[in-house]
């Protein structure tokens, strides 16, 4: 596999922001362009390749979204089922009217353990809170329980990690299977994802990417303080860029869902931006053009961790980039699609 298949626009924006991650463009099973750069381990002096396994954040929302909506396919849930109806798990202060729907489209007004409304450092979240004790949803409940709602139910987006923790506890509970094992069986296996899971910081498997934080200093450290131990419902699941390609491809020839419901996942149900053609489906961003889609897609933002991946439905074209660094996956695919 020839891993210099990037342009030179691409590959000048990787040398000057110190890239570290992989890039996958491809067209059908095509490839369009391909690089990995920089270490998975800056330790052991170990480089990224094209099979290693980055951490994407929120950038699996989506898998989760997907989660509730074959569970909805085979009856034991609806769109329209409240919260309240579901978990029994106390939430004082919570509406009552809040929806299945509301919670996948960050409009349900609840309060958000990590609001990026009003905080900006996710790795603050761990000083009063170890990291190393968050393994599952419930073990954020005590962070937004007991809060008050932050707005009307319905009012307007609000991007929401909370919500998520939630539909991660509504598929463990009508699944009967932890989150992490739903997705695997349900998602990962039938769209060949054969690399990507929930895994631990704390035992990674081979060929995984560390993630890195660039000190003011110049120097650097891992993320393995800044972040949940880990990943669920809410982010924190690895991949590989193929494996991300192969979901992208599942999903879209309605392996992972009817295509009646991946319709329903894909429809732009709320403006998340008043001076932008930007919606939010269900897990997933939907940019539109004069009226019509030009792309679905997903990132992911956490200390160590920087993602972007999209379906451009009028080409086909599917992008990847993963980076085990804070920044520099959206400078990479900003010009990827510039060219």
């Amino acid at each position: 596999m020839n891993m210099n298949m990037l342009s030179e626009k691409v590959k000048a924006v990787i040398n000057k922001i110190d890239f570290s991650g992989n890039v996958l463009v491809k067209r059908n099973n095509d490839f369009i362009q391909q690089y990995s750069n920089g270490f998975a381990n800056c330790t052991h002096s170990i480089l990224n390749n094209e099979d290693t396994r980055f951490g994407i954040a929120s950038g699996c929302k989506i898998f989760t979204a997907v989660a509730i909506c074959q569970l909805i396919e085979k009856g034991q849930l609806s769109f329209a089922s409240k919260l309240s109806d579901i978990l029994n798990i106390p939430f004082p202060r919570f509406d009552e009217e809040i929806t299945i729907h509301h919670l996948l489209t960050h409009t349900a007004g609840i309060p958000d353990y990590f609001d990026e409304e009003v905080m900006e450092e996710f790795a603050d979240l761990w000083v009063n809170q170890p990291m190393y004790l968050m393994r599952n949803g419930r073990d954020f409940l005590p962070l937004f329980q007991n809060e008050p709602m932050k707005l009307k139910v319905g009012e307007r987006f609000h991007y929401n990690n909370a919500g998520y923790i939630l539909l991660g506890l509504v598929v463990e509970l009508v699944s009967g299977k932890g989150f992490d094992k739903y997705v695997i069986e349900n998602i990962f296996k039938r769209a060949h994802m054969e690399q990507s899971g929930y895994f631990e910081l704390d035992a990674l498997p081979s060929n995984t990417a560390l993630g890195y934080i660039d000190e003011e200093n110049g120097e650097w450290k891992s993320n393995i303080y800044s972040v949940p131990v880990k990943g669920g419902a809410d982010g924190g699941a690895f991949v590989t860029a193929e494996d991300m390609h192969r979901f992208w491809q599942a999903l879209m020839k309605f392996e992972l869902l009817s295509e009646t419901m991946t319709k329903q996942l894909l429809t732009p149900y709320i403006n998340t931006d008043n001076d932008y053609d930007r919606y939010y489906g269900y897990g997933v961003w939907i940019d539109k053009k004069e009226d019509s889609i030009s792309k679905y897609h997903v990132m992911g933002y956490d200390p160590g961790v920087s993602f972007h991946s999209a379906y451009y439905p009028e080409s086909g074209l599917i992008s990847v980039v993963c980076s085990n660094k804070s920044e520099g996956a959206f400078d990479v695919f900003k010009e990827i699609e510039n060219i």
